[in-house]
């Protein structure tokens, strides 16, 4: 598939997560296999430009693959200005926000609360493509609420504007992240437009990365929470696809660890050592999930660690926890962490 110009090396993409997507985690998603990992949105407000926050998610590297800047607001000019400054810091592809349902975002007017004015979507989108000569591409939802589904007018807007790529989440600003993604409306869409669609919502294995491309005619899909403790799927997901094969592959254990160990490092050398460890606490949570999932923990015993784990205030003691639990899973005989007791699932 094509973004302008772009080739992402395949079609499925890690998505836009603020507090997640950071440098670290794009990174060693496209290293295991990501088509494109998008970056954490950042406020179309100039004035924040040089906060620490900001310039945290305006770093990039040649290891995170092509670099996508997520961008958010309302004023079309102000979005303008913001998308013109990104592009002269390299970004290749600038991508709007307008589907967050953060509700600190919508009582702003911004993300998927947009999508109640579509005018003015057509003159943001407008504006934005008219002052970039990077291809700028746009995150939705499907509607404002389920009585109020108007993506494939929004898609058309878009691809108007001059828009080289939508992604859509086949959900409504109203249904937030509650019951289940929906796919009938992206797949309308698909028919309504010419321009890739991206397929996003609940989606975490090939199988249904496979039954979604296949229910919507979509050009790719796009990973998020699924990709949280599990780096690896998006690049499994594309794996299998490619191969036709319905299951994506897991990676041994030991490797999922070793991943995870390394995902930590590079988060404590990027935020430093009073926010990395902080950081990765979240992190180690979504991985003890992920086990638990995959029944090499109990979930009792992925409790107990994930305490033990949030205890601990430097990057070495959480290293040294991660050993240990790494010990205790390839061993098999039950651990004892600085914490409850614990033992690991047969």
């Amino acid at each position: 598939m094509h973004i302008g110009g772009l080739n992402p090396c395949n079609n499925v993409f890690l998505a836009p997560m603020a507090g997640v997507t950071d440098l670290p985690m794009r990174e060693l998603a496209v290293e295991l296999g990501a088509g494109m990992a998008v970056g954490e949105m950042q406020s179309g407000d100039l004035s924040l430009a040089h906060s620490r926050k900001t310039t945290q998610r305006q770093r990039h590297s040649i290891r995170a693959g092509l670099r996508s800047v997520q961008i958010v607001g309302y004023n079309p000019q102000q979005l303008a200005e913001a998308a013109s400054f990104n592009a002269d810091l390299g970004a290749d592809i600038i991508d709007i926000n307008m589907g967050c349902p953060a509700k600190k975002v919508c009582r702003r007017s911004a993300g998927s609360a947009l999508l109640a004015d579509e005018a003015l979507v057509g003159r943001i989108l407008e504006t934005v493509v008219t002052a970039v000569d990077v291809p700028v591409t746009v995150k939705i939802r499907t509607g404002t609420d389920p009585e109020h589904r108007n993506g494939v007018t929004i898609a058309r807007i878009a691809e108007n504007a001059g828009i080289q790529m939508l992604t859509v989440h086949g959900r409504t600003r109203a249904d937030r992240f509650k019951g289940q993604a929906e796919y009938q409306t992206i797949a309308e869409i698909v028919r309504a437009v010419t321009i890739p669609v991206i397929a996003n919502g609940d989606i975490d294995s090939a199988k249904k990365a496979q039954r979604i491309l296949t229910l919507t005619g979509a050009a790719g899909v796009m990973i998020g929470r699924a990709a949280q403790g599990q780096l690896w799927l998006p690049g499994a997901i594309a794996s299998a696809l490619a191969a036709g094969d319905e299951r994506a592959r897991n990676p041994a254990l030991s490797e999922q660890l070793r991943l995870h160990s390394d995902h930590l490092v590079r988060l404590n050398d990027f935020h430093g050592d009073h926010l990395g460890p902080r950081i990765a606490r979240k992190h180690q949570a979504w991985l003890l999930d992920s086990l638990t999932a995959q029944q090499a923990i109990s979930a009792d015993d992925a409790r107990a660690w994930r305490q033990t784990f949030n205890r601990l205030e430097s990057a070495n003691e959480q290293f040294d926890c991660l050993r240990k639990l790494t010990d205790a899973l390839m061993s098999g005989p039950p651990v004892t962490a600085p914490a409850p007791q614990m033992s690991v699932a047969a």
